[in-house]
């Protein structure tokens, strides 16, 4: 297989181990409006546009339900704009927190460089949330040669293929076939597959994990092997062509 491009995700797959930054920020805009939201509420739509992120959220039985509790109507545009202009300010600060590059990200970076391969980028973020992590990632080293938001291809975020499009002809690549892209959630699998691409996933710091770096290197093997098996099960039910455990093992694949 010849690969001219690998497109990969941010939060969860090359920086912010676990993803925990948009997950606390989702917590806080919720609570915000008198709604209590789990981190497993929260985790089910991550890696899509994040307006959307909300709507999905709102839509869920428990939540629609209690929102309808407080408030005495279903919700309207206005609330999810309301949600989405907390959950904005609250990222801006929870950013600083999540900008750390994941284990191996510089060095599969390097790896895609000296082969000639290019390097692009698709996020759930929009472009005033991606830039203090992208600044960040830089200052560390890591900069992608393309990086493409939803806004840029009209709101049409994951698990519309877009983004991904728009990545491929800003890199002139000439072929889907020569593809891959590599993220940490259930939309990024979906966006790859609709974009008729290879669609790898990453196991350890993922989003479908939801570990800390320092929580997944306390379990035990035994620990360590379940959750993965648990993690690679939601990927592979999704239409991942291969998992990864970690960014390490995409050199295999080169």
């Amino acid at each position: 297989m010849k690969i001219e491009a690998v497109i990969l995700d941010w939060a969860g797959t090359t920086v912010d181990y676990g993803c925990f930054s948009p997950v606390q920020a989702f917590v806080d805009a919720f609570e915000s409006q008198g709604i209590g939201v789990t981190l497993e509420e929260v985790r089910e739509p991550m890696g899509i546009l994040k307006r959307d992120h909300i709507i999905a959220m709102l839509e869920m039985p428990r939540i629609n339900s209690a929102f309808k509790e407080l408030k005495g109507r279903d919700y309207n545009d206005e609330d999810v704009d309301q949600i989405l202009e907390v959950f904005t300010d609250k990222l801006m600060s929870h950013l600083r927190l999540g900008t750390s590059l994941k284990p191996g990200t510089l060095e599969i970076a390097q790896l895609l460089r000296e082969k000639g391969i290019k390097i692009g980028s698709t996020t759930g973020y929009t472009k005033a949330m991606l830039e203090p992590v992208a600044e960040a990632a830089a200052r560390l080293g890591y900069t992608p040669d393309m990086a493409v938001t939803p806004e840029e291809v009209a709101g049409f975020g994951r698990p519309y293929p877009y983004m991904i499009f728009e990545n491929l002809k800003r890199l002139e690549v000439m072929s889907t076939e020569n593809v891959i892209k590599i993220g940490d959630t259930v939309a990024d699998v979906l966006e790859a597959k609709h974009a008729g691409i290879k669609s790898f996933a990453v196991v350890e710091g993922s989003s479908v994990m939801a570990l800390s770096e320092e929580e997944w290197e306390t379990l035990s093997p035994d620990e360590q092997e379940q959750r993965s098996f648990a993690v690679k099960k939601v990927f592979l039910e999704a239409g991942a062509d291969v998992v990864l455990q970690n960014l390490g093992e995409l050199v295999a694949y080169l």
